[in-house]
């Protein structure tokens, strides 16, 4: 069924459904729109959320980094920043296969549309014009029979009329032939114009009107098969990202399976543990014995006392098992704004013991990074100056000296810094730390004359930097049974393994990780043939089991 056949004269209801058809589809264009911004806010916010919460993402030193709570909650603020990502494809996808695509597509059935309708205007003002001309020689037919028959009648009258004179009889009769003549000729035009408005109007009805209406009604089909492929899109475009919104989601599920609170507990321990010893007992002062007070007082000197370990401030009330420091009274305000706070020194000796190596540490490394970027840019500059004297118009060499010189200097105070906070640190306790900071010599291009395996470069009079490590090594695999390893490492350098305690390795040997480092710089591996030892954490690079 067709609506050239069932709708041959329904010519406006046709019109009027196709034009609402296209009416549904700028609706749901207008639809989708609307969508795809709330997807956009909706990303947006969520990537503003996730901004405003990471404030610290690009601070990896801070304490806080190392709490598993808290990776997890930055891996959660980048999941959602992703997912985020994710909600804005949506809403660019929509737009480009849905909006775009079905308002071009509108623009094209629109145009197809009024050209059927203009042809349909045009068969309908053909038909129209015949119909008029067909009606017009009807009516001149009418009007000329009636003159024909008056003229008849007339003639008829004259020729009875015994007073007529026969010219008068025989021009009536002529006029009433005339008439006839006239008559005739508007009844064959009559019937000719019929003739041709009847195959028109048939030609109309059964041709022209069912083709055009068949070509609506096929536009009409298409324009409701691409608005169902619209509505399909609509909800496939989800779909095509919901994997990856399920990844995101699962890494935050994960995120939240990777906290490890007693992990966390440990790194506060380390982050915070202070070194000290715990207070002995204080000695009974029996007064009644006549002990005297000078004698009591320096009694007291071997055990320390609390205020000893907590502070050096000697003049400060002890507070860490009072009641009262439980309630912040206007009193206990006043004191803790009145406190003054230690003294901070270059050497850190404000910091407890372990606080302290660990600073020291740091700062060992900070400055080695200074140096070694002095090192390669005197390195640099010694090259540099060796191009120009071979090649003396590319530039000339004295013009180095003065960087050359004042890098030099800068080498030297660096230096200087370097042994004074290797000194500081074996005097904190510190065990092999001078693994990782070596010296250097240069030639007078500024150039390195020994290479050490990470890098640095070192003067021959220089000691094996192994023999640093502690002898305490000597002892730590004795009668000791096998612990499983807890990862496996890659060696980056060459290490010597001189001194007792460590282990020699090979750049690119595999070793397994028994030990991890604890903040002094070493770790401890064991090859496949049961071999144990020491070996400098940043001569490798180690991957945990999970």
């Amino acid at each position: 069924m067709d609506w050239g056949t069932e709708l041959w004269d329904q010519h406006d209801i046709i019109e009027k459904h196709t034009q609402s058809g296209l009416e549904l589809v700028e609706k749901y264009v207008k639809f989708v729109k609307e969508r795809t911004e709330i997807e956009q806010n909706y990303a947006k916010q969520l990537r503003n959320l996730s901004k405003k919460y990471n404030l610290k993402r690009s601070s990896k030193d801070e304490p806080e980094c190392r709490f598993s709570s808290y990776q997890s909650f930055l891996d959660i603020l980048n999941e959602t920043n992703d997912y985020a990502g994710q909600r804005e494809l949506i809403a660019e996808n929509m737009m480009m296969n849905i909006c775009i695509d079905l308002t071009k597509y509108l623009q094209e059935v629109k145009q197809e549309r009024k050209t059927y309708l203009m042809e349909a205007k045009k068969a309908q003002q053909s038909l129209e014009s015949t119909y008029k001309q067909l009606d017009s020689s009807k009516k001149r037919f009418e009007r000329e029979w009636r003159e024909a028959e008056r003229a008849a009648l007339y003639a008829e009258k004259t020729d009875q009329d015994i007073n007529a004179t026969k010219a008068d009889v025989e021009k009536a009769k002529q006029q009433a032939h005339m008439r006839a003549h006239i008559a005739e000729e508007c009844k064959n035009d009559y019937a000719a114009q019929l003739q041709k408005f009847n195959k028109e109007q048939n030609q109309f009805y059964f041709n022209d009107m069912p083709l055009i209406f068949n070509k609506l009604q096929d536009l009409d089909e298409r324009r409701v098969r691409k608005l169902a492929q619209g509505y399909v899109l609509f909800s496939d475009t989800e779909k095509h990202v919901m994997p990856i919104i399920g990844k995101c989601l699962e890494g935050i599920t994960k995120a939240g399976t990777n906290v490890n609170e007693r992990n966390d507990s440990m790194v506060v321990i380390e982050q915070n543990k202070s070194g000290f010893e715990r207070p002995g007992d204080l000695e009974f002062e029996d007064y009644s014995q006549g002990i005297n007070r000078a004698s009591s007082d320096s009694s007291l000197g071997t055990p320390k006392g609390p205020m000893e370990l907590l502070s050096k401030n000697r003049s400060k009330n002890f507070w860490l098992f009072s009641k009262r420091s439980k309630k912040f009274t206007p009193e206990r305000i006043m004191e803790i704004r009145t406190t003054k706070l230690p003294t901070v020194t270059e050497d850190f000796t404000h910091l407890p013991p372990e606080q302290r190596r660990k600073r020291l540490q740091q700062r060992l490394e900070e400055i080695s990074k200074e140096l070694q970027k002095e090192v390669d840019q005197s390195e640099a500059l010694g090259k540099m100056k060796d191009v120009y004297e071979k090649n003396p118009q590319m530039g000339d060499p004295a013009s180095l000296a003065s960087q050359i010189n004042q890098t030099s200097q800068n080498i030297d105070r660096l230096r200087g810094e370097l042994n004074k906070y290797e000194t500081w640190l074996a005097e904190a306790g510190g065990r092999g730390e001078t693994l990782r900071y070596k010296t250097h010599t240069f030639n007078n291009n500024g150039a390195h004359d020994v290479h050490s395996p990470d890098g640095a470069h070192s003067d021959e009079s220089t000691p094996d930097p192994s023999q640093a490590i502690y002898a305490e090594f000597d002892d730590d695999f004795e009668d000791e049974e096998l612990t499983a390893p807890i990862g496996k490492c890659t060696a980056m350098y060459n290490f010597p393994g001189a001194s007792e305690g460590t282990i020699s390795m090979q750049e690119g040997e595999v070793l397994a990780v028994v030990e991890e480092d604890k903040g002094d710089g070493w770790t401890r591996v064991r090859r496949n043939n049961g071999d144990e030892g020491y070996i400098p954490t940043s001569y490798v690079s180690i991957t945990l089991n999970e």
